[in-house]
């Protein structure tokens, strides 16, 4: 885990009417990744986008794609994704797909996976796949909407997860998903992630390159 911080703003909360202008915005005022946020209407109650538009906004910037994928099967589309751009793809614990498979499919790619775990997951499900996955997200809301509050009682799971990878003496980045903020940003950061999700926060700021800003420091 390097001890840079790492900002992916989640185009959930972007204006799709000019999503290309909006990418362009956040990674020209210092975002490294694009969080790209896939939903089924089935693993969570919503649906949002899907391969088509990854490869559309894939010719619009170099910046890092970090996909989401809230879908039952993500196994399944892991091809597609990744020929459509994705860089970093992540996919839920509680999904259906094998977890060692669906990772081999994603590293076999030349492309980074990451696990992610809902708030009522304990975070020591995935700790026997640290060592061959890139990242962990932490969802610090339920999966499917935007807009929602952080949920404070998921930092002690940021904290254990760090411990984890420490005593393993790996390398994986910790991130965190929903409601982040310049407050909860820093309790996030303090309980040991390193790379942030956050929507609104960054795509509703009057001053983008002022709110990424403020969540590296």
């Amino acid at each position: 885990m390097s001890g840079k911080i790492i900002i992916s703003p989640s185009i959930l909360a972007a204006d799709y009417g000019k999503l290309a202008e909006e990418i362009t915005k956040v990674v020209d005022a210092g975002a490294e990744y694009i969080h790209i946020d896939v939903m089924d209407g089935h693993f969570v109650p919503n649906i949002s986008i899907g391969v088509p538009v990854v490869a559309s906004i894939r010719k619009v910037t170099s910046a890092v794609f970090d996909c989401h994928l809230m879908i039952s099967n993500p196994i399944d589309y892991i091809d597609a994704f990744v020929k459509a751009g994705a860089d970093l793809i992540s996919f839920h614990v509680e999904s259906n797909s094998d977890i060692n498979e669906t990772i081999k499919k994603i590293t076999s790619a030349n492309k980074k996976a990451a696990l992610v775990v809902k708030p009522n997951t304990p975070i020591n499900v995935v700790f026997p796949y640290l060592k061959d996955v890139s990242m962990v997200l932490i969802m610090t809301v339920e999966p499917g909407f935007g807009g929602q509050s952080f949920m404070n009682d998921m930092l002690p799971k940021v904290t254990e997860l760090k411990q984890e990878i420490e005593r393993q003496g790996l390398d994986v980045d910790i991130q965190v998903d929903g409601g982040v903020d310049s407050e909860t940003a820093s309790l996030c950061k303090k309980a040991g992630a390193n790379v942030l999700v956050a929507g609104s926060y960054i795509f509703k700021s009057e001053d983008v390159k002022k709110a990424i800003e403020i969540l590296k420091a």
